[in-house]
């Protein structure tokens, strides 16, 4: 594969502002082999997501 080649669901990621919390949450899940014991890290992403597409709705109307 390409360098030049830019994984869809990162480049989404990257523009929700969202894709360090991304990292955090599978570099917990690679270190403790358990997404369960992330929670923190999971709770965190999903907020940031959920305020990415509150911002989205408010920005473009929710239909």
């Amino acid at each position: 594969m390409s360098d030049d080649v830019v994984d869809p669901v990162e480049r989404m990621l990257k523009n929700t502002g969202c894709i360090e919390l991304h990292y955090k949450v599978q570099e917990c899940i690679a270190e403790t082999g358990d997404w369960r014991r992330c929670q923190d890290a999971v709770k965190e992403f999903k907020l940031c997501m959920q305020d990415y597409t509150a911002q989205q709705r408010a920005k473009y109307g929710d239909k």
